[in-house]
């Protein structure tokens, strides 16, 4: 996994619409929370997102950026769904998720699993990563979140 202090890995990928999005495009103007998440419309997940969703307005002047291996079109029926107003990148051949380490072996009811391990990673605007939450608890996940985006 990437550690704090390091230059976030820039990466281009497709949205729930079907546009590229470039993490490096967000460089010099805006912060950017890039959390990962295992699936769409499962139960953490959506707490996960819909807690975002309702402190979204608090993110003055950051680009939140949800990531999964989830198809554009299940995001957009997750957004559609849950009232996101948030991106949702969707990482369908693993590059990203790579690139940050968090696919890694999971292990479920004594079965191993190749998955997304859920983490947030806050980006300034120079690019750099300020912190790394892995392995995140969602309850109180936001707030937190929150309070490392206000000090920058």
């Amino acid at each position: 996994m990437i550690e704090e202090g390091k230059k976030a890995p820039d990466f281009s990928a497709i949205d729930q619409n079907g546009d590229k999005i470039k993490l490096s495009s967000f460089k010099n103007k805006k912060n950017v929370v890039l959390y990962f998440y295992p699936k769409d419309m499962t139960p953490g997940c959506t707490t996960e997102a819909c807690d975002f969703r309702d402190y979204f307005k608090k993110f003055k002047d950051t680009e939140i950026l949800g990531v999964s291996i989830d198809s554009p079109e299940r995001h957009q029926k997750f957004i559609e769904k849950q009232k996101l107003p948030f991106t949702l990148i969707s990482d369908e051949d693993k590059k990203v998720v790579e690139k940050y380490g968090v696919w890694q072996e999971k292990s479920m009811y004594g079965k191993k699993f190749m998955g997304i391990v859920r983490s947030t990673f806050i980006i300034d605007k120079a690019g750099k990563i300020r912190k790394v939450y892995p392995k995140v608890k969602v309850k109180g996940h936001v707030e937190e979140v929150l309070e490392v985006v206000k000090g920058l």
